[in-house]
């Protein structure tokens, strides 16, 4: 629930009611009884939970099996490029990592 923020045109009091969204807006002032505004707030922080919030979460299958693969082939000691990843050279000319 938010909490809205209220000033009184009358007497220029400013308060902040925490209420429902669906809830309709105050429209007395608890102060004199003048009539009053709501105030657009900086409202609070944002929270995220659970699952879905992070950007690795969204990846294609795709680029799933491809990681998995690379996985498997580094494990096992195989490279499943036929360059550097240094120098992107093929492994019999690059100097950097001397293959």
């Amino acid at each position: 629930m938010p909490t809205y923020e209220y000033e009184c045109k009358k007497c220029g009091y400013r308060f902040e009611k925490f209420q429902k969204m669906t809830d309709k807006p105050i429209a007395k002032c608890p102060e004199c009884a003048g009539q009053v505004r709501r105030i657009i707030g900086l409202g609070g922080g944002v929270i995220f939970k659970g699952a879905g919030f992070y950007t690795t979460e969204y990846r294609s299958e795709e680029y799933k099996k491809r990681e998995r693969e690379e996985k498997q082939a580094v494990t096992s000691g195989i490279s499943s490029s036929s360059s550097c990843s240094t120098c992107s050279a093929s492994p019999s000319s690059c100097s950097t990592c001397k293959k």
